[in-house]
């Protein structure tokens, strides 16, 4: 959601499936931007960038210093995503304790509710898409019931999430912003008249009370988590289900015991990351990184979905090895930028994976997997469809 140079680029599907274990670390250059960047894609490299303090993550101090032309929202782009500490660190506690391994236990019972619901639409034969019926309405109620977002308004939500992540077209990423932040600034001023108990409530009370967040802060916070929490499972779910289509011993076997579910999500995690490249940062001052040398005030990509895939860390990494050890992969980052929703999205798609698994046990891919239409993004990747047969 950042105004950087990947917004004006489409991401490789599979930043993993290319990557060459003796350059970890690469200078690149933007066509369309003209901006030189480098392009992390070594694990080790990768875990060094995303928790080295040199790489800002303040993207508005640098395009204001390197003359964009954007017109990006000021809530996307200077989102806490998009701050350093102190900033980040004040902003990121207001939301923690939302998305604690406990206070997700106590959503667990709702999520179930929803995927329940959404299944019971499914025919009982035929065919169905997995992301347009399952993956993409799942999270997105689960966000908007979190923060109080009306049921009329959801669809809405969800078109301009996409246009967020659209590749190769600015204009359509920054009007969505725009869209957002209005929508959510709309929302706030009605949630203020007529106050309830959701997290968008919780945050009202903080801008109003000792705290004072801006009303900027605010908008930017609330459209965060609204995007962030939903895109990421979004794409995860269906990526996840269709590496186990292609593993039919692995997945007869979580059909018979759907209790392993929880325990081998983190390799569906790192062998199908729904991260293909980490957000914007940038070099405060020189540094070595992978024995590169990177200039001050330059932008650094991460290329998480690389990262998850280096033989020096996971060996045979094109391979979904259920009982890999996969202690520390990057999916949800590394850090104090590290994914705060993941408990949630942990949550979402172990329960939409088990529903599947145990209400469908004869589901199976409607077409062959090399005829699936991937979305055309930045940062994020995801099935456009993922059509089956029930």
């Amino acid at each position: 959601m950042n105004d950087s140079p990947q917004d004006h680029q489409r991401q490789p599907q599979d930043l993993g499936s290319t990557q060459q274990p003796h350059c970890p670390v690469r200078p690149v250059r933007n066509g369309a931007s003209g901006y030189m960047s480098y392009l992390v894609t070594g694990y080790a490299e990768a875990r060094q960038a995303l928790a080295d303090p040199r790489l800002s993550k303040n993207t508005a101090a640098f395009f204001a210093n390197n003359g964009s032309k954007r017109r990006l929202h000021p809530a996307i782009s200077q989102s806490m995503l998009a701050s350093d500490p102190p900033q980040h660190t004040r902003l990121r506690k207001l939301v923690a304790k939302a998305f604690t391994t406990g206070s997700v236990a106590a959503l667990r019972p709702f999520i179930e509710q929803v995927t329940d619901d959404l299944l019971d639409a499914w025919p009982t034969h035929g065919q169905a898409d997995v992301v347009a019926e399952l993956a993409m309405p799942l999270p997105v109620t689960v966000i908007c019931e979190l923060l109080g977002v009306p049921e009329d308004n959801r669809s809405d939500i969800k078109r301009w999430s996409a246009e967020l992540f659209a590749a190769g077209r600015p204009e359509r990423i920054d009007a969505a912003s725009h869209a957002m932040a209005e929508y959510m600034t709309g929302l706030i001023a009605e949630r203020r008249e007529r106050p309830g108990d959701a997290l968008l409530d919780d945050l009202i009370r903080v801008r109003d009370g000792e705290d004072r967040l801006s009303e900027e802060e605010l908008v930017s916070l609330a459209v965060l988590l609204l995007v962030a929490g939903h895109e990421t499972t979004t794409n995860f779910i269906g990526s996840a289900l269709l590496a186990l289509f292609q593993q039919p011993t692995d997945l007869e076997r979580l059909r018979r015991e759907p209790d392993l579910i929880p325990g081998v999500l983190d390799e569906l995690l790192r062998h199908s990351s729904p991260v293909s490249v980490a957000t914007f940062r940038y070099t405060t001052e020189a540094i070595t990184l992978g024995g590169t040398e990177i200039p001050a005030d330059t932008p650094v990509q991460v290329a998480i979905g690389a990262a998850n895939r280096d033989p020096a860390r996971f060996p045979a990494p094109a391979q979904l090895d259920l009982g890999r050890d996969t202690t520390g992969h990057l999916s949800f980052g590394h850090g104090i930028h590290r994914c705060v929703g993941a408990p949630l999205a942990r949550a979402e798609a172990e329960l939409a994976l088990r529903k599947l698994l145990i209400r469908f046990p004869d589901l199976r891919l409607a077409v062959p997997p090399g005829e699936l239409v991937w979305r055309p993004t930045r940062l994020v990747r995801g099935l456009a469809t993922l059509p089956v047969l029930v």
